[in-house]
């Protein structure tokens, strides 16, 4: 089992109270009329972004923060089971939206719903996702099952953990998509050891899932913060993936063959390859190649911190962008 070890926090909670302090101070430092803090949180898959989520709720439900949180996965946003096998049979051909993962196979107006109501003050309920349905294709869990916050005798949320793979991901003009597509086929071509899955993949299926990714500038852009986990090789991620699978098939007697694993992650990593570019330059950063080049044109610097972990996941560099 991979050894459960967080030197994260110690740069991600300064770093957080810094954010949360001016947006109070933005706000007016008035409780009642601050509206919540939207934080940001993507890492690799098996980069440890379960154990900073824990960490960084821990400490700021308790003293001297004591603020209510509430951790909302990309994950839980996964359209329900019958909308995904509706969108796998209309793109047949599209290895990547056979099976949940990539932009597009998420609930775009629910996420949008969850965010306005909490931003608004009022009764939410938080979106749950049950991965083991179908037979480990997925569905949603009941709506009455969900969490309910900011309800009668609660108190209300002031910080939401935004945290999932490809949180913060910026989609690409065209024309720049199909030059990032063109070179990775030639890399593909003439490099034996050329590992990506971008140059296996056809343009018109990159196509759709850039073209849908533009839809999530949407939550990008109201985030407050972005916490970026990145790995100085993305390709650990079959690796920690892996790690993940034998622990289940250890300790559960389930869990998915190597095989399945690496064929699992070949449906992300061309998503890997694409976006991590400009998530390292950061998300927030007006760029002209940007769809929302005017998101936030002022006051985006300082908004993102950059975790760069080696294979053990521990950390090796920390920028601020």
């Amino acid at each position: 089992m991979p050894e459960i070890f967080d030197d994260k926090s110690e740069h991600c909670i300064p770093f957080l109270l810094e954010r949360l302090k001016a947006h109070q101070a933005q706000h007016g430092d008035d409780p009642a009329n601050t509206p919540p803090f939207f934080l940001g949180l993507n890492g690799v898959q098996g980069a440890g972004k379960t154990v900073l989520v824990s960490t960084l709720n821990a400490t700021l439900r308790s003293p001297p923060y004591s603020l209510a949180v509430v951790t909302l996965s990309l994950d839980d946003l996964y359209l329900t089971h019958e909308d995904q096998v509706s969108l796998a049979k209309n793109n047949p051909t599209n290895p990547l939206l056979q099976h949940r993962g990539q932009p597009g196979t998420h609930d775009l107006p629910l996420a949008q719903s969850v965010f306005a109501s909490l931003r608004a003050g009022r009764q939410t309920q938080i979106p749950q996702y049950d991965k083991s349905a179908f037979s480990g294709q997925g569905d949603r869990v009941p709506v009455a099952k969900w969490e309910t916050v900011n309800g009668e005798g609660q108190e209300q949320i002031k910080v939401l953990i935004f945290e999932g793979w490809s949180v913060g991901f910026r989609a690409w003009d065209e024309d720049v998509l199909r030059r990032k597509w063109e070179d990775a086929v030639r890399r593909k071509e003439s490099d034996p050891g050329y590992r990506g899955r971008l140059g296996h993949v056809r343009f018109e299926d990159v196509r759709k899932v850039n073209e849908a990714l533009k839809g999530y500038d949407v939550l990008t852009d109201q985030l407050d913060a972005l916490i970026h986990i990145d790995a100085q090789d993305n390709y650990f991620v079959y690796d920690w993936r892996q790690e993940q699978e034998r622990t289940l098939r250890a300790t559960k007697g389930i869990g998915m063959t190597e095989e399945q694993v690496n064929h699992f992650v070949d449906g992300y990593y061309p998503s890997y390859e694409l976006y991590s570019e400009t998530l390292r330059a950061g998300a927030f950063k007006p760029v002209p190649h940007s769809t929302t080049a005017d998101a936030s044109p002022e006051g985006w610097e300082g908004k993102q911190l950059r975790l760069i972990v080696n294979k053990n996941r521990r950390v090796q560099e920390v920028v601020k962008i």
